[in-house]
C-alpha cells in the first residue's frame, strides 16, 4: 500500500527516498546553524521525520546516515552470507560460485551504477579515443557518479571534464609484502591510462599504518613493503610530473592539512556508524576504528596543498576494486556535511586465483597467482599446474562438447591482459566449441603473459631509491585546471 506514504513517496525508489532524507538532514542542520526562524525549523524536522516514516514502509529498514538501503549488509563472517550471498568486503571476499562473484547482484546489494554502454562511448567521445579494454569488456563494471540519486548517468566527473573543469585521480595498495601478483597491477593500469587520457595529476596512497592495524607485521615491515611496493607501481609508467605517491606513515606527520581532513572525517562519522558499514566489533582495536577517515581524506584536494594550493572543490575520481567501495560509500555521505564535492568512483571486478574464481589468491601460496617476480619459466608451470582448466576430462569429449570459457581461469586471465577484442572473441568461439584444447589456451595465456611481466621487471629495474624518493616528494605537479 502506497496511499499512506508522504506526498510523491510512492513513486519513489528506496534510493530517492534516502538521498531526499539525506537533503533534508542537510537543510536542518543549516537552518539551525543559521539560526533560523523557529516555525522554519520546525517545519522542516517535521517533513524530516515524515520521510523517515516513509523510507521506513518502503525499505522496512531504519534510516541510517551514512548506510543507504541497499549497502546496510554487514557481515563479519569469512564466508559465504546465509543466504547464499557472495561475501565482499574490504577484508574478505568469497563466492561458491566458478564464475566467480555476482556483479550484477553486487551492483544491487552496494547500490551503485552499472557502467553501461552509453558511458564507455560517452569516455570515448569526450577523451578522443578508444575505451580501455578494462571498460569495453566490464572489468569496470560499476561507477558511483557524484550525486547518487541519479542512478543511470550522472558522470559529473564527465560533466566537469568536458567544461575544462579538470579533476584529480586517487587509488592505493596496502602493502603486505614485498611482491606484487598480477591482480594488483589491475587498478594502476587502469589509473594509469586514465592519466595519459585526461593528462590530469595522480594520487597513491600506501596504507602501511591499515597493514599494521590488521596484520601479524611490524611497523617497520610494513614500511618496507611500501618501498618496494612502490617501484612496482612506478615501473607501471607514471608520469613523475603529475603522480605523487604517499606513505601514510610518512604524510600524516608531515602534512597538517590531511590531518584535519582526518578528523573533519572523524568527527562525522559516529562509532555505530562504523560498525554498521565495516562490521567492527568490541574487540577491534580503536586504530581500525578510526582508519576510515584516513582513507577517505586523500578524496579532498585541500588534502594536498602543494598540488592544488588550497582548493577545495576539485573532483576526485577513484578507480579501486568493488570491495574497497565501503570506504566511500561513508567519504561521499560525509563530504558535503565538512564542505568537500562527493569523489566519485570507478569499480573494478576481482582478479580471479589460478586454482579458479571461487577461491582466494593469497601472498604465503606462491601457487595462487602470477607474482611479478615470476620467471618465465615458473609462469609456464604456475599455468600448466595450476590454472583451472573449463575443459572436458578427454581430448574426445572436448572436441565432441567444448569447453566453458566462463570458468576457465586461462581465458579469464586473458580477458584482463589481451588486448585484441577480436582475436579473444575467436579465442573464447573455439575453446567454446572445442576446437581449441585447453592446453592450446594455457599456451595462449603463457605467451601472453611472459613478455609482459618481463617487461615489467626490466622496468622495475630502472627504478632506482632516487627515484622513489622523488615520487613520494610532497611537491607541486604540473596541470592545468
Amino acid at each position: 500500500m502506497t496511499d499512506c506514504l508522504g506526498d510523491g513517496a510512492g513513486d519513489m525508489t528506496p534510493m530517492d527516498l534516502y538521498e531526499k532524507l539525506t537533503s533534508q538532514g542537510d537543510t536542518v542542520r543549516t537552518l539551525k546553524t543559521e539560526k533560523a526562524a523557529k516555525a522554519d525549523i520546525d517545519a522542516a524536522v517535521q517533513l524530516l521525520l515524515k520521510l523517515k516514516v516513509d523510507y521506513k514502509q518502503v525499505t522496512g529498514q531504519d534510516y541510517k546516515t551514512g548506510c543507504p538501503p541497499s549497502e546496510c549488509v554487514v557481515s563479519q563472517d569469512n564466508g559465504p552470507a546465509a543466504d547464499g550471498e557472495d561475501m565482499v568486503d574490504p577484508w574478505n571476499v568469497s563466492t561458491t560460485n566458478a564464475k566467480g562473484v555476482d556483479y550484477d547482484k553486487l551492483i544491487v546489494r552496494f547500490g551503485s551504477s552499472k557502467i553501461d554502454q552509453e558511458l564507455v562511448d560517452r569516455i570515448e567521445r569526450v577523451s578522443g579515443q578508444k575505451a580501455h579494454r578494462f571498460l569495453r569488456r566490464g572489468i569496470f563494471f560499476s561507477h558511483r557518479s557524484v550525486m547518487l540519486v541519479i542512478l543511470i548517468c550522472s558522470h559529473l566527473v564527465l560533466d566537469a571534464y568536458e567544461k575544462n573543469k579538470s579533476f584529480y585521480l586517487y587509488t592505493g595498495r596496502g602493502p603486505s609484502s614485498d611482491a606484487l601478483h598480477m591482480g594488483h597491477l589491475i587498478p594502476f593500469i587502469f589509473t594509469k591510462w586514465l592519466q595519459d587520457t585526461f593528462d590530469i595529476p595522480l594520487v597513491i596512497q600506501l596504507t602501511d599504518d591499515e597493514k599494521y592495524l590488521w596484520k601479524d607485521l611490524s611497523l617497520e615491515d610494513c614500511h618496507r613493503y611500501t618501498m618496494e611496493n612502490a617501484k612496482d607501481i612506478i615501473a607501471c609508467g607514471f608520469d613523475i610530473n603529475k603522480t605523487f605517491i604517499f606513505s601514510d606513515l610518512d604524510y600524516m606527520g608531515a602534512s597538517p592539512d590531511f590531518y584535519r581532513n582526518v578528523v573533519k572525517v572523524q568527527k562525522h562519522v559516529t562509532f555505530n556508524q562504523v560498525k554498521g558499514i565495516f562490521g567492527f566489533g568490541d574487540s577491534d582495536c580503536i586504530g581500525k576504528i578510526a582508519f576510515p577517515a584516513i582513507q577517505a581524506a586523500p578524496s579532498f584536494s585541500s588534502s594536498f596543498p602543494q598540488i592544488f594550493k588550497g582548493r577545495k572543490d576539485v573532483q576526485c575520481l577513484i578507480p579501486c576494486a568493488i570491495d574497497q567501495d565501503p570506504y566511500f560509500r561513508m567519504t561521499r555521505d560525509v563530504a558535503p556535511r565538512i564542505g568537500y564535492p562527493k569523489p566519485a568512483l570507478l569499480h573494478s571486478t576481482f582478479f580471479p586465483a589460478l586454482q579458479g574464481a571461487q577461491t582466494k589468491m593469497s601472498a604465503s601460496d606462491a601457487n595462487s597467482s602470477i607474482f611479478l617476480t615470476d620467471t618465465p619459466k615458473q609462469i609456464k608451470n604456475k599455468v600448466n599446474k595450476h590454472a583451472f582448466s573449463g575443459g572436458k576430462d578427454t581430448v574426445e569429449e572436448h572436441r565432441k562438447y567444448g569447453g566453458n570459457p566462463d570458468v576457465d581461469v586461462s581465458f579469464m586471465y586473458l580477458t584482463f591482459f589481451l588486448e585484441d577484442d577480436e582475436q579473444l572473441e575467436k579465442i573464447r568461439q573455439d575453446y567454446a566449441s572445442g576446437a581449441l584444447l585447453t592446453g592450446e589456451l594455457k599456451k595462449r595465456l603463457i605467451e601472453t603473459l611472459q613478455p609482459l611481466i618481463t617487461s615489467h621487471q626490466e622496468r622495475r629495474k630502472q627504478v632506482t631509491e632516487e627515484t622513489v624518493k622523488q615520487f613520494m616528494t610532497p611537491r607541486p605537479l604540473n596541470y592545468s585546471f
